[in-house]
């Protein structure tokens, strides 16, 4: 492979031979495109943390955790009920693994 500074590539790489590695990347890739998701939607939406808490019924510091990359612990119902408050849907696709893209 030739030389790169692209990101992904040598994440790609380094995990490639290793599938829990593998594993653990994608795991903390999902975490973090969710949070962004709920950033967004939340900052688009124009509120702040404490009032799409309001909106769901919970407190400020979920929010926060929600929207933190590192956190783990997202639940399907939480997501929907962000959504219903912020006039959005859920939608979860499973697509095939692309085994070859790591070859």
């Amino acid at each position: 492979m030739a030389k790169t500074s692209n990101a992904i590539k040598i994440i790609d790489k380094m995990t490639s031979n290793d599938p829990e590695l593998e594993a653990m990347v994608a795991e903390a890739s999902i975490n973090a495109e969710v949070a962004q998701l709920i950033y967004e939607a939340r900052t688009k939406a124009g509120l702040t943390q404490k009032q799409l808490a309001d909106l769901v019924g919970t407190r400020q510091p979920v929010i926060a955790r929600l929207e933190d990359a590192d956190y783990e612990g997202h639940s399907l119902s939480m997501l929907q009920k962000i959504a219903r408050a912020l006039n959005q849907n859920v939608v979860i696709h499973l697509t095939p693994i692309d085994h070859s893209q790591s070859a």
